[in-house]
């Protein structure tokens, strides 16, 4: 999951709905009942991944190992933002045509404790 220094309050402060996407589906009871998700993806499913397709605003990423953005990028709607937060040792590779065609933004932001 890794977004153990965001808040579940912080989640939900402007009344959005809130996803949580996982590799593992082990970590849906902690996503729905600590951080208070409203729904839960597994990238690894292709079907939940497409029934998800253009739905979010928003994605922020804290994964720091190397992973493919475009799965996430289709995720978003037009005009949505992924802000990437995790620091993966080796560049992300960034498919820049789904950002132009959808109107998408990417952004850091360094949201850690230090």
């Amino acid at each position: 999951m890794g977004i153990p220094n965001l808040k579940r309050e912080s989640l939900h402060e402007s009344s959005s709905e809130v996803t949580v996407i996982s590799t593992s589906p082990n970590k849906k009871k902690e996503a729905i009942q600590h951080l208070g998700a409203d729904s839960f993806v597994v990238s690894r499913e292709p079907d939940q991944m497409q029934a998800a397709m253009g739905s979010l605003d928003g994605i922020i990423d804290t994964v720091s190992a190397v992973h493919p953005l475009l799965p996430l990028i289709g995720l978003l709607k037009s005009n949505g933002k992924l802000v990437l937060v995790g620091v993966p040792e080796k560049p992300l590779e960034l498919p820049v045509f789904p950002l132009i065609s959808g109107r998408k933004i990417v952004a850091g932001s360094n949201i850690g404790e230090r």
